[in-house]
């Protein structure tokens, strides 16, 4: 029957075979290897920031920041963080404090391969909205994290089920007064660096992602207002209409798409890819019980999305 198939519809055949391959490990390793074969350099997020001498971004391009946030199942950060190893780059790893992801050995054993490790914080919505708590246990937590790791680098956890926004702490307080240099959704300017995410099991998901983004509302750190993307030096991003347009009509759905856009060299000089780990893997159940599972829950912040979308265009 599928031979048939593979005559009668051939190019509905092929995607299948390529969307059934994507989002496992063999996946992952080629669409690194890739970005590698085009003359790509790989960053941790620290390191561009702070121009540390593996980072070289300000004479190496083109280049890629490599993040992933961990919600969930921490050894597959540890599957991951071994095949980075044995291709010979670096990537951030951003830990929840939740025991779905905080795990000490696995911690510890990335930090031995040379990565990066931040706090993937959600203190307000754990503390619900509770400000004087949140960055208490902010601080405990960072405490708890620099006893494996000096961290340096944080990043919001989206927590799309609740009403909080985690980036609001930063409203009150400020992260630099605890010892972080950057977060990413306040210090990359989005209109240099072309921002590659998989929230919600596709790269375009946008759509189904409640806060994992880099446009939107203005936000206010102290009395400066600012945008994600605008850095703490007051530059907004945005200035340069050519990078914007690139950006806008660079988008991608599977895995392979990415690769072969890199192979083609019409990826833009600077990339940040953001990887869920929980998702990635080559066990067929594990990778179809995540498949499912994510598709529910895309429906769910779809509706959120919508939802928010519809209460502010009442507020206007």
């Amino acid at each position: 029957m599928f031979f048939w198939a593979r005559y009668l519809f051939p190019e509905i055949c092929y995607l299948y075979e390529k969307m059934k391959r994507d989002f496992i490990l063999k996946q992952y390793k080629i669409l690194v290897k890739m970005f590698q074969q085009q003359g790509y350099f790989f960053v941790t997020f620290k390191n561009y920031m702070l121009g540390a001498p593996d980072g070289l971004h300000s004479m190496r391009h083109p280049l890629v920041i490599l993040r992933h946030d961990v919600d969930r199942k921490p050894e597959n950060a540890l599957v991951i963080a071994k095949i980075e190893k044995e291709v010979g780059i670096r990537a951030s790893y951003y830990f929840r404090i939740v025991k779905e992801s905080y795990d000490e050995d696995v911690i510890r054993q990335i930090v031995e391969m040379g990565h990066e490790i931040g706090y993937h914080y959600e203190n307000l919505s754990l503390c619900r909205g509770n400000y004087e708590l949140s960055i208490m246990n902010f601080e405990l937590d960072l405490e708890k994290f620099r006893k494996l790791y000096p961290v340096k680098t944080i990043c919001m956890h989206g927590s799309p089920l609740s009403k909080w926004d985690n980036r609001d702490l930063w409203k009150r307080y400020d992260y630099r007064d605890y010892g972080i240099i950057a977060e990413p959704y306040f210090d990359l300017d989005f209109d240099e660096v072309f921002y590659l995410t998989d929230t919600g099991r596709r790269w375009d998901g946008d759509s189904v992602s409640v806060r994992d983004k880099v446009g939107g509302q203005r936000r206010k750190q102290g009395d400066a207002s600012f945008l994600p993307g605008m850095n703490r030096m007051g530059f907004l991003a945005g200035t340069d209409g050519r990078k914007k347009k690139e950006f806008k009509d660079l988008r991608f759905r599977y895995t392979w798409e990415i690769i072969e856009a890199a192979e083609r060299g019409v990826l833009p000089d600077k990339v940040m890819i953001n990887t869920h780990p929980q998702r990635w893997t080559d066990n067929s159940l594990e990778w179809m019980k995540e498949l499912v599972w994510q598709n529910i829950k895309n429906l769910a912040k779809k509706f959120i999305v919508s939802r928010k979308g519809a209460k502010a265009l009442r507020r206007t």
